[in-house]
């Protein structure tokens, strides 16, 4: 099963019920390569996780703020894995969609942990952008 925005957002739900620090979000994140994790058949699989999250989050009182409808800035894909990954695979030839597919899944996979920990901590500053400036639209060069 692959890992979209629902789950991440369940694995992030999940680690602040546990009240969980930057870093060790940042650590059960980077430990969530495969999705076998004993949280994910309670709470990814529940159709209301978002309505359920947003509850539990207005009733700890936590503001929500919109970020805009396309930002690049806030997409870990776009601003890490994507670039990261073009590179790698740059000037390579394949012989099949399955070939290719291969070579993406080992290009993600061979990434140094201490790259995506820079990755995941350059997120949590872009989201803390987003958040002072109140949803704005900004743009990080």
């Amino acid at each position: 099963m692959e890992l979209n925005r629902e789950h991440f957002c369940a694995i992030i739900y999940y680690n602040f019920q546990r009240q969980l620090s930057q870093q060790e979000c940042l650590a059960e994140l980077l430990s969530q390569r495969t999705i076998t994790a004993d949280w994910y058949t309670t709470i990814c699989l529940s159709k209301n996780t978002a309505q359920k999250t947003r509850q539990y989050l207005t009733e700890e009182n936590v503001e929500l703020l919109d970020h805009p409808p396309y930002s690049p800035d806030l997409s870990p894909n776009d601003f890490f894995t994507f670039p990261k990954i073009k590179n790698r695979l740059r000037d390579q030839r394949f012989q099949s969609p399955e070939e290719a597919v291969d070579a993406l899944k080992n290009a993600v996979l061979n990434l140094p942990a201490n790259e995506w920990n820079k990755c995941f901590e350059n997120w949590f500053e872009r989201m803390q952008m987003c958040i002072n400036l109140r949803g704005e639209c900004f743009e990080i060069q």
